[in-house]
């Protein structure tokens, strides 16, 4: 896998788009997906082409149809790699910070029910 092309085909608004829109519903021919876009087919077509080549997207023939599916592995692995090991010690950071504030919260709530 190529970062910097899935990362440069992440970067377009329209290619994110457009990969929502295959979340939403897998299977979409190039008709469908250039339906709900203010772009031309011609468009359509190169933003699907960068999504392919960077693997986030793959094809399948149906008949004289082509059909577009989500790939969601380039996406994972950018996560593990580039996002995962940055924000898995502010997640820890975050859960030790949680339980602090919980048990300083009951021990002020145990103080409070005991004068009483």
């Amino acid at each position: 896998m190529d970062d910097d092309r899935v990362f440069k085909a992440l970067a377009d608004p329209t290619r994110r788009l457009l990969l929502d829109r295959l979340f939403e519903r897998d299977g979409r021919t190039l008709t469908e997906l250039e339906s709900e876009l203010a772009m031309t087919r011609f468009g359509v077509m190169k933003h699907l082409r960068v999504l392919e080549d960077a693997g986030l997207i793959v094809t399948r023939r149906s008949g004289r149809e082509k059909l577009h599916f989500l790939n969601p592995v380039p996406i994972r692995l950018i996560h593990d790699r580039w996002i995962d090991k940055y924000t898995e010690g502010s997640a820890a950071a975050l859960v030790e910070l949680k339980k602090e504030l919980e048990t300083g919260q009951l021990r002020s709530d145990e103080s409070r029910t005991s004068r009483t």
